[in-house]
């Protein structure tokens, strides 16, 4: 069965849909069965997929209220390698659809529960916020990646974060944890960012992922092509990157 990660944080512009789509593609390219779940209205991880949210009859909003099948509504990359749930606008009437609906934190777990054997890795970008949306994905989800920015109100944001996680651990998914946080934007030229570094790695040990994204031009032209970074420059640093950080997510899998 697929393991399941959720990419989270409560904070905005920290790198979630770009980590979860070049991700994706890395893991595709290292041989695994990838989905990529997308669970932000904006549908921006759609997008960098090279799907055209506009263009899908289906998405992750007919899943989850229960007008589609999984298998009805994934759609292939054609730059990734990888299938995406897409989404669109669509999906921002759905937080107050689902409040109505039974097991409405659980609409996407019981989804997938049929689909598990397709993928060897399932990733589900959410929004911003601890909505309904985002408590779908985590209560699907066996582990939290956390994408983060070594600044001192990221460090803010992260305890709310585990707070969450907590808590929906002890009341709605014990299968939940964090795997790990990737340091992303990284500058190494800022004193700030290496000293934030350092009190990750201190406070969090082997939770913090040893590969770091750098701050990387192309890996924010990517998407305008509509593809992931991964695919677009296989040279750029934010690339190299990226595969460091698929192949230790592989490895960090076969511990769990």
């Amino acid at each position: 069965m697929a393991r399941i990660f959720c990419v989270a944080n409560q904070k905005g512009g920290v790198g979630k849909t770009t980590t979860c789509v070049n991700l994706a593609a890395a893991l595709a390219q290292a041989g695994q069965r990838t989905l990529l779940i997308d669970l932000d209205p904006q549908g921006n991880a759609t997008m960098g997929s090279g799907v055209d949210k506009r263009a899908v009859a289906k998405s992750v909003y007919h899943v989850l209220v229960g007008l589609a099948t999984l298998d009805e509504a994934r759609v292939a990359s054609p730059s990734g390698g990888y299938d995406v749930l897409p989404a669109n606008r669509d999906l921002a009437g759905a937080e107050v659809e689902l409040v109505g609906l039974e097991r409405r934190e659980n609409r996407l777990r019981d989804a997938l529960r049929d689909f598990g054997a397709d993928y060897d890795l399932v990733l589900i970008d959410c929004p911003p916020s601890l909505s309904m949306l985002t408590l779908n994905g985590l209560c699907a989800a066996h582990g939290v990646i956390i994408p983060m920015q070594c600044e001192y109100f990221a460090l803010e944001g992260l305890s709310d974060l585990v707070n969450t996680i907590r808590k929906v651990h002890s009341n709605l998914n014990r299968e939940l944890g964090i795997t790990g946080l990737l340091r992303v934007m990284f500058d190494a030229r800022m004193t700030l960012q290496q000293q934030v570094s350092a009190q990750l790695e201190s406070h969090f040990g082997d939770k913090v992922f040893r590969a770091i994204v750098p701050r990387n031009v192309r890996l924010a032209e990517a998407p305008s092509h509509g593809m992931p970074g991964v695919v677009f420059d296989k040279a750029a640093k934010g690339t190299q990157a990226y595969m460091a950080f698929a192949a230790e997510m592989i490895e960090r899998v076969r511990t769990l």
